[in-house]
């Protein structure tokens, strides 16, 4: 107890100090700015942002880059509610019963209770960060190559098997993903492998570049055409009109508190994410109601869980990456990127090697939270004007921007041309359903991937048993094993009992 009380206060003295609240406020104003905006979503925002933290301190960086990242979740539910435009999977399900809302003259209403909820799942995950990532740590400290394979196998898997659509997509791009991160010059050999006899991939290809293609311009690229919904008016934007009466805040209670389990509990499996935290919860909530047919007209349960479960879905998600250096989602998994760009290697080391930068970034969650419930509230008004920026102005703008993060990254032009190149891939993938997500989780984890493989094999003179041998490994190859029959026998026997 005395040495959690001394990283707790080790936490609150770097998370308190100025450069860390200054970076912490950026982040979570450019979050929640990001996420406000149709069509922007945060694998953009901090593919762009990561270029600009190559000259901070690593711990300011990231929690910045994490501001960012639980930023949108608070500004993603406002253009669904005012505008029925979802920017992600998670706002889509805020969509269901927030738009309802907003027609039925309650927008303020309805974005006042995603603002306290996204607040309330937010403080119950960062709570089970703090009490559970160093107990995985201390676990995962006898971890050896075989084990860091294992797991990281099963993290992929869960990513392509977990993941809204198709199984067989998800799993095919996690090959596509593992293939793109085998370009570059070999760590054992120093051979170049895949360059095609371009030198500018000697170093493989850029992660930045990859993001950015991927997700800002395939979105921008998406969005190139189509209609924009018409705002809602809100009226005077007032506090009165905001709070929920005594009978709503009863009717709150229960959901927000199972939303936030919900989201804690999926956000901290490897793969998984907000999204599908979110689609968990509003079932939940539909399952449990006595009235089931008010989901989808505006009922209140159907905006309070989801917000509740994504946003502690997204605190969830480091408990993972931070212990065991497996990424919750695509985001957290750039995150990662971004740490080991900065020379920092997650895993059940980082804990107690660099307590500083673990507890400083956790305190540095809730500060961030506790900003961004007080700059959503009063701002709801900004908001509104900001979705009124016509598309054929603000995407352009937004391209430009993606151009000169590609190129002040490396200072050189073949990653814009990656990036370009990518997004029509991106683009691409969307039209056709092929989720980006595990592409770039398989990308990012692909190098690691291989790195405890050989090094497993090497330790234990070629014997592939080595990861059946070892308990703990066996363990998540077990799992690996279930998630796929789950997500692939239900399919083998529909299309057998399918007429020939």
């Amino acid at each position: 107890m005395t040495d959690f009380l001394a990283n707790l206060a080790l936490g609150v003295d770097r998370a308190f100090s100025p450069d860390a609240l200054l970076f912490c406020f950026i982040g979570v104003s450019v979050g929640t700015l990001i996420g406000v905006l149709p069509g922007l979503g945060p694998l953009a925002a901090i593919s762009l942002a990561l270029p600009l933290t190559y000259y901070l301190d690593p711990t300011v960086a990231l929690i910045m880059l994490a501001g960012i990242f639980y930023g949108t979740q608070y500004g993603g539910s406002t253009a669904s509610i005012l505008l029925n435009l979802p920017g992600s999977a998670t706002a889509a399900v805020t969509c269901l019963d927030g738009y309802p809302m907003a027609q039925q003259g309650q927008a303020q209403l309805a974005l006042f209770i995603t603002a306290i909820n996204s607040f309330v799942g937010a403080s119950f995950a960062i709570l089970l960060v703090m009490g559970f990532a160093p107990v995985i740590a201390q676990f995962a400290l006898r971890f050896s190559a075989a084990e860091y394979f294992s797991v990281m196998l099963l993290g992929l898997i869960a990513a392509s098997t977990l993941s809204l659509g198709s199984p067989v997509k998800g799993l095919a791009m996690v090959i596509v993903g593992l293939a793109l991160g085998l370009v570059g010059t070999d760590v054992n050999t120093g051979m170049f492998r895949y360059t095609f006899g371009f030198f500018e991939l000697a170093d493989g290809l850029s992660l930045v570049a990859v993001a950015m293609g991927l997700f800002g311009v395939a979105e921008i690229l998406s969005n190139i055409g189509k209609p924009v919904g018409k705002a809602v008016d809100v009226g005077r934007i007032n506090l009165k009109s905001m709070l929920p009466t005594r009978a709503q805040w009863r009717q709150l209670a229960m959901p927000t508190a199972r939303g936030s389990v919900v989201g804690s509990f999926v956000g901290a499996l490897p793969g998984t994410g907000p999204g599908i935290a979110a689609f968990m919860a509003y079932a939940l909530e539909k399952k449990l109601a006595r009235d089931p047919s008010r989901f989808g007209k505006g009922a209140i349960e159907g905006i309070s869980a989801p917000e509740a479960a994504n946003n502690a879905a997204v605190q969830a998600a480091f408990i993972p990456t931070l212990s065991l250096g497996i990424p919750g989602d695509a985001v957290v998994a750039l995150l990662l990127g971004a740490m080991l760009i900065h020379g920092i290697t997650p895993g059940p080391n980082l804990i107690t090697s660099q307590p500083d930068l673990f507890w400083g970034l956790i305190i540095s969650f809730w500060v961030g939270n506790v900003m961004l419930l007080f700059l959503n509230i009063p701002l709801i008004g900004l908001w509104v004007r900001l979705l009124q920026i016509p598309y054929h102005l603000l995407y352009p703008a937004v391209l430009l921007l993606i151009c000169i993060g590609v190129y002040s990254s490396n200072n050189n032009v073949f990653d814009i041309y990656i990036v370009l190149i990518f997004g029509v891939v991106g683009f691409l993938m969307r039209k056709f359903h092929y989720p980006a997500a595990p592409l770039l989780l398989g990308f990012i984890l692909g190098p690691l991937l291989e790195e405890h493989f050989r090094r497993a094999l090497l330790l234990s003179q070629g014997n592939p048993l080595v990861f059946f041998e070892r308990p703990i490994s066996a363990v998540f190859l077990v799992v690996c094993m279930v998630f796929l029959a789950s997500a692939f026998l239900p399919r083998i026997k529909l299309f057998r009992k399918q007429p020939q």
